[in-house]
């Protein structure tokens, strides 16, 4: 079967090769009906791009590399599968790493990303100072590299953020309103920079109504959560509130709570960070402030396509809206 080239495209269509091209790669000069025109005639005919001729004629691999933390959480995949979304529309392909929260296994993983020659790297670090030097050097050579979700200390690149601060400040305030006075915070690991931050917004929200802040180690799974709660209960105190780093510790605990007998939320409210689907799936459904997944994976791509098409671009921090659910775990 002769395969479908762009030339072919173009005169199937009545237009020119470099403007066929232009739509196919999301050229913003071209108008987005003649784009969508040429997108559904490509998808009629059976053209795919030749990447590998492109290749060629462009110095680009026309692969991205997305290097996580970890892809067992919600949050993760979801993220992911907008990157994907957004690159496989433009001809684009990905090549995923899960560093497992491991700082020597993100290293090898950003090198191998340098191996394969990809275009751009995603990258959401597993440890706020580790992996400096690497970092630093791969920009140094010319990388584009754009971070989302978390961030590594001291090094300026393309961010896409959420404000942890404010966003634990004001669902803690929203905990304390609803009448809880003794809640205590799970505090993530000390080697992610958004800990530092949901951690900040917690204390600053107790003081603001003078109340005593109490801080244990949550970790960032749900193990961790129901070790906390165990902790949590083994200390005595009479909490009546949790606010968890993120949504698996908080339904850790919430399980292990359950099991020693604990009402969720007539004796105890929970909320968390970093909610997902999955909060409305759990029982009782989860208070969560939940970044925009998808926004974040769209805007992350957009940036790293920036850099990719203009090196000497500025390193913009781009900041997204979360949103506060309240759900039954903090109705009191």
């Amino acid at each position: 079967m002769k395969r479908v080239t762009l030339k072919d495209l173009a005169s199937e269509l009545g237009l020119s090769s470099s403007t066929v091209s232009r739509a196919l790669n999301g050229d913003r000069n071209i108008r987005p009906e003649t784009r969508e025109r040429v997108l559904d005639a490509a998808e009629r005919v059976g053209y795919k791009p030749n990447l590998a001729a492109a290749s060629m004629k462009t110095g680009r691999t026309y692969t991205v590399g997305v290097v996580v933390p970890e892809m067992v959480t919600a949050y993760s995949i979801e993220v992911i599968r907008s990157v994907q979304n957004v690159l496989y529309a433009k001809g684009v392909r990905v090549v995923v790493a899960d560093s497992a929260e491991d700082p020597d296994r993100e290293k090898e993983n950003l090198l191998m990303m340098e191996r394969f020659m990809v275009d751009g790297i995603i990258y959401s670090p597993c440890n706020y100072h580790r992996n400096r030097e690497t970092l630093e050097r791969l920009l140094a050579d010319g990388f584009p590299i754009v971070c989302f979700g978390r961030i590594p200390y001291g090094v300026d690149l393309p961010k896409v953020i959420v404000d942890d601060y404010s966003m634990s400040f004001f669902v803690v305030e929203k905990m304390i309103l609803s009448g809880c006075r003794r809640i205590c915070h799970y505090r993530g690991s000390d080697e992610v920079f958004n800990t530092v931050e949901r951690a900040r917004g917690y204390r600053d929200a107790m003081a603001k109504y003078k109340l005593e802040a109490v801080e244990i180690p949550g970790g960032i799974g749900q193990k961790g959560g129901a070790a906390a709660a165990e902790r949590m209960i083994a200390s005595g105190r009479d909490f009546d509130g949790i606010y968890a780093f993120n949504e698996p510790v908080a339904i850790g605990a919430m399980n292990r709570l359950r099991e020693l007998g604990c009402r969720i939320p007539d004796d105890i409210s929970v909320a968390a960070f970093s909610g997902t689907d999955l909060s409305t799936v759990v029982y009782p459904q989860l208070t969560t402030v939940e970044p925009p997944t998808d926004e974040m994976g769209r805007v992350t791509v957009e940036l790293l396509i920036e850099k990719i098409k203009n090196p000497a671009a500025g390193n913009r921090t781009v900041v997204l809206n979360a949103e506060i659910k309240m759900r039954r775990s903090t109705e009191r």
